[in-house]
């Protein structure tokens, strides 16, 4: 079993930056690969970033590069940089774990731990 808790959401303004940090406790963290997703009202679950089996950071293209997932081992963390907000990105922000083995990384099945979420809101 792998906890994880969300922090470091709230109100910003258009242009601003937040970053979003996810704690893990349980299970052995490095087990697991990471990733960010979020949710708006009224619509359906998104990918945002995960980490990948190469080490490489994935980002889904359409945030154009605005967003990156980094992680501290030390600290059982992984963090989500926010950069260049707009209202559009307000949302609940998840993290998420999935196995090592799993290749996909920007779909919700793929993931089998989840946290309970932080609100990021952009304001115009």
């Amino acid at each position: 079993q792998v906890q994880l808790v969300e922090s470091g959401g709230g109100l910003v303004q258009t242009g601003g930056s937040l970053r979003l940090s996810c704690a893990a406790s349980g299970r052995t963290f490095s087990s697991y690969f990471m990733g960010w997703f979020r949710q708006a009202p009224g619509k359906v679950r998104e990918f945002v970033a995960a980490e990948t089996r190469d080490g490489s950071p994935s980002a889904a293209n359409a945030r154009g590069g605005r967003f990156t997932i980094s992680r501290d081992s030390a600290k059982n963390t992984v963090y989500l940089q926010m950069n260049s907000l707009k209202p559009e990105d307000t949302a609940v922000y998840y993290c998420a774990a999935r196995p090592q083995s799993t290749g996909v990384v920007n779909i919700s099945p793929a993931y089998v731990y989840w946290g309970r979420g932080t609100q990021v809101t952009v304001s115009s």
